[in-house]
Formats: structure tokens, sequence, C-alpha cells
């Protein structure tokens, strides 16, 4: 039998988890964002299909979604209940046999797996999956994750899709490189500089340009994504966090230092009682910032001793804020706690190809 990487991926997670209580809204657009009131600052978590086919995506302000599907069915976001189907989700998939589970995201799981029909077996998941917990998934197949991951988008949704060395670049090849896992607009942009702007280009390209462009690290690393390149073998080894942050959007602009300071306590404190949970202590303060209307930044300081101590985590994205020489209405404030590593260190990123 040959190993294959399977990468199953929960269609509309959020929105298919609130219409399985709510089976009167299948079938309408529902958006999952905020508290559920489109008239307040928040941004969309997850839309349904229904909804996307208005344009609505995730990430996108309320309001703005609102305008765009006015007969939408907004939802208040609800962690707890999203976090309980999800450990279903994820039961499930370890029970299936001959399956190893490295688990990406609450909606999202690299499932390894020996088979000589990785197409049949892939249905397979997909009804154990919806026998188990009434949800659907779509799966993408691949020899390495990068191409496992990729192939899950050509399946949205409900179905199942492959790519491997031998078809990667009939599929990917005339595509632009944004078009990869982990290659946003940025990078793309700086690709598109060097004259890279298409996966069949990146995949030519050498290691020396992308190199001298970002660095002797990444720079190979985004050739091989290009080729459709990664690790194959998936490792269910508990993922460790190394940072927790807490952001906050506030309905009312803040605009006196009394109230940012508060702000900025209030954060660290919800930060601090995290890493708490994880035993270690900040080494690192990350601040973001979003000044009215949505101009956004975001600092980071390394501190000169690790802290568990609010106060000190506070002020130090104070400082941070008050670097930035900005006295403009703020619209939202995040605090992130780098925390320092563990025991050992942290294991290898999940993509490279030697892991």
């Amino acid at each position: 039998m040959t190993a294959w990487v399977l990468h199953v991926d929960m269609d509309q997670f959020l929105a298919a988890v609130e219409v399985l209580r709510r089976p009167e809204l299948a079938g309408r657009p529902v958006i999952v964002g905020g508290r559920g009131d489109p008239t307040e600052r928040a941004v969309v978590s997850t839309a349904s299909y229904e909804a996307r086919e208005f344009g609505v995506r995730s990430g996108m302000p309320l309001k703005t979604a609102a305008r765009r599907c006015p007969d939408a069915v907004f939802l208040p976001v609800d962690f707890p209940h999203y976090e309980a189907a999800s450990a279903h989700v994820m039961r499930t998939l370890r029970a299936f046999p001959g399956a190893v589970v490295e688990v990406l995201g609450w909606d999202e799981a690299f499932v390894g797996i020996d088979t000589d029909d990785p197409e049949a077996t892939a249905r397979a998941l997909q009804a154990a999956v919806l026998d188990a917990t009434r949800l659907h998934c779509s799966i993408g197949i691949g020899d390495t994750k990068v191409r496992a991951k990729t192939a899950t988008a050509f399946g949205k949704p409900r179905g199942v899709f492959r790519l491997t060395r031998d078809t990667w670049m009939d599929v990917m090849g005339d595509r632009p490189t944004t078009a990869l896992w982990g290659v946003g607009n940025r990078i793309g942009s700086r690709l598109a500089a060097l004259g890279i702007t298409t996966v069949r280009d990146l995949a030519e390209t050498p290691d020396e340009p992308l190199v001298k462009e970002f660095g002797p690290a990444t720079g190979p690393y985004i050739g091989q994504l290009g080729r459709g390149v990664s690790a194959s073998v998936v490792d269910d080894t508990p993922w460790i966090a190394r940072a927790h942050g807490r952001e906050t959007t506030y309905q009312r602009d803040l605009t006196t230092p009394e109230e940012v300071a508060a702000a900025l306590r209030a954060l660290a404190d919800q930060v601090v009682a995290d890493i708490g949970r994880e035993g270690r202590a900040c080494a690192r303060v990350h601040l973001k910032v979003r000044f009215a209307p949505f101009f956004t930044f975001t600092r980071v300081r390394k501190l000169p001793e690790p802290t568990t101590d609010p106060a000190v985590i506070a002020g130090t994205a104070l400082d941070l804020l008050h670097g930035l020489d900005d006295d403009r209405p703020i619209r939202l404030l995040g605090v992130r706690a780098e925390m320092v590593p563990p025991d050992g260190g942290y294991d290898a990123p999940s993509l490279n190809p030697h892991r």
C-alpha cells in the first residue's frame, strides 16, 4: 500500500454547526461574527455558501456583509459550542482505522493513511464524519502536505480531489503564486517584482534570487512551495502554542489616555490567564493597534526577562503604542504574549520536507 496525506477541511464549519442547532436556517444565507449585530464593529467569522454568493467573505466587516446580503441571518460567535463540535470531528478522524491525525485548526486536519485507493478512503472518511457529527467536509489528497492542502479547494464543497507530483504543474502551473498555501499578497508582490507571477515561474526559479529577496531559509522554502514540495509524513505530536493573544474591537473609539491604559491592562490580564495555563512566561510582547478609520500597526518588544506580571505586559504594550506617536482615536487593540520555549524547544515546522 502507498502512504497518502489527506487534508480534511470542514465545509462552512461555524455556519454548518449553527444550522445543526437551528435547522430552519438550512438553505438561507447565514453569517457568523461578533455578537451577531451587523450594526456593531465586528468582522465575519464564517459565511454560509448561500451568503458567499453575495460576495460575503471571512474577515469582512459585518456592516459591509449586511449591505451585500441584507436578507442574511446574523449570529453571534459561540466559541465553546464550536470547540465541542471540533473535538467531536477530531475524535472521529482519530477513530478511523489506520489514521494518523495532525490537527491544523478546529475545522481542519491532516490525516496520514496507507491505502491503494485514496479516493475510496477519502469518501469513507467523509461518510464517517457525516455519520458521527452530521457535518460535511471536503478532502484533498496528496503525496505531500502542501499538495493535499492545495487539492482541497478543488474539491469544495463535499468533494474529493487529488494532487500529486505528476499532476501538480498541469493543475497549478498557470495559476498566480498567491494561489499557493502560505503565499499572500505581500509575498506575491515581492515575487512579481522579481518577474515571478505564476506557480510555474516560481517552480522554475533557482534558489539564488529567492535567497537574496527572502533570506537563506525562507527563500528556498517559497521555491519548494512552487513545486508542491513539503513534508509527506503526518505527525500526531500535540501542538505546542508559541503565544497567546487577545484583541478587542471597541464599539466606541478610545480617545483618552485613561481609556487606552485600562483597555491594555484588561487585555494583558486575559493574556496572562491564557499563558498561565501553559505554565510558561512571556518573553516578547506584541501590540496591535487600529486607529480610526482603519489604519493598523503592529509592534513587538523583547522583555529584559520573562514575566507573568500583567502590569509589565500592559506597560510594555503602552510603551510600544507611545512609540508610534499617533494620537488618532483607537478602534482596536490587541496584546499578544510570546512565551519562552518549552523544555526541548519546539518541533520543526510541519511543512519541512525532511520531517
